[in-house]
Parts: C-alpha cells; structure tokens; sequence
C-alpha cells in the first residue's frame, strides 16, 4: 500500500476550502484538462456529503475507466474522506483534512493511500509509477482549488 500526503495554505477560511474540496464542479474543473474527467453517476453535481457517492469517468495512463466512491466520513468543516467502491485499484481511500489557522486562512491536508491491483506486478507499478502520478494530480488540482478559494478565479 502506497501512502501520499500533500498539504497547502489556502487564504480563505476553513468553510469556503472545505465547500470547494467536495464540489464536484469544482473537482472536475481543477483536476488534468487531458484526463477528460467528468461525474456521471450519483452526486454529479454540487457538493457531496456525508454516505453520499460518486461515479467519475476519465483517461489516467491512456486507460478509459470509472471510479465510485463514497463519503464515509464527514466532520464539517473539518474533515472528509471519500473511499472507493468500484475502481481500477485494489484500493483507495482519500482523507482530507481542514486545519483553520485564523479566520482567513487554512491548511489543507490530502492523505491518499491506495494499493494496485495485480499482486507483484502492482507492486511495482504502485512504486515505479503511481506513486509520483498520483502525488502530481492531487498537488496539481490542490494548486487549481486554492486559486478559485482565493479569489483569482470566480467563475463559479
């Protein structure tokens, strides 16, 4: 089992950053342009909430596939964790996590762990691969978001 962790400071307070972390808009518009990601199965738009699940459909490492998750836990504003029903790995659970530093201000932390499928060859996979791939899509969609809760992109 693999196990990334990323943080970032956010100046918006802690409401506004956990409202747009679990804003499935929000998540389609932030993560890889070229994943082609979009909801289309239970909560497909708005913010998800606690039991709630989700289907996306995108292209990671040239492969078409679908993952379902659900909010198995939910501590407004403070945390929530989506964990995978249905997917391409053998597991995968997402905790995000909201620290307020003062009224304006946040830190905003991602544990993802998650294991490959395919036994030894997974293994690898997870280590060689996965790793710095998923490393890179929640850094990159963690940059995206702060931009929209800071202010400097209001599109929504």
């Amino acid at each position: 089992m693999i196990k990334v962790t990323t943080e970032i400071e956010i100046e918006a307070p802690i409401d506004r950053c956990f409202d747009l972390a679990r804003n499935i808009d929000v998540h389609t518009r932030t993560v890889w342009k070229h994943t082609k990601e979009k909801a289309i199965d239970g909560t497909v738009t708005g913010c998800i909430g606690d039991g709630e699940t989700v289907t996306f459909q995108a292209t990671h490492l040239g492969v078409r596939q679908k993952l379902t998750s659900q909010i198995t836990e939910f501590k407004r504003p403070y945390l929530f964790v989506d964990s995978m029903l249905r997917g391409a790995f053998k597991s995968l659970k997402h905790t995000h996590e909201f620290v307020e530093l003062d009224d304006s201000r946040t830190l905003m932390k991602d544990t993802l762990l998650f294991e490959a499928p395919f036994g030894m060859i997974g293994w690898l996979v997870e280590r060689l691969v996965l790793r710095r791939y998923m490393e890179a899509f929640i850094n990159h969609r963690n940059i995206e978001l702060k931009k929209i809760a800071e202010g400097y992109d209001d599109s929504l």
